[in-house]
């Protein structure tokens, strides 16, 4: 997540990466509200995706009562570099 905002403001600027920022911890928010507000994408290890936009996917799981964030994903990316650890 780091490099994604270290990304953001090396090329867009304090603005955007603080926007983002917000759109990602309201995202969290809501997600801690409604762990199942998005779709399963990993029925056996209950991973479900959140996309942030049309570049940025989370994906999480909910973990006795918490929600563990498994990844940002920049989906630019190859599908293959998701770093889905199970």
């Amino acid at each position: 997540m780091l490099e994604l905002v270290d990304y953001l403001i090396s090329n867009w600027g304090n603005k955007v990466a603080n926007d983002y920022i917000d759109i990602i911890e309201n995202l969290v928010n809501q997600i801690s509200i409604f762990p199942k507000l998005y779709p399963i994408i990993h029925t056996k290890f209950k991973i479900r995706k959140c996309v942030i936009s049309k570049h940025n996917t989370i994906y999480y799981r909910e973990k006795k009562g918490c929600i563990e964030i498994i990844n940002v994903f920049d989906t630019q990316q190859h599908p293959e570099k998701t770093k889905i650890k199970k």
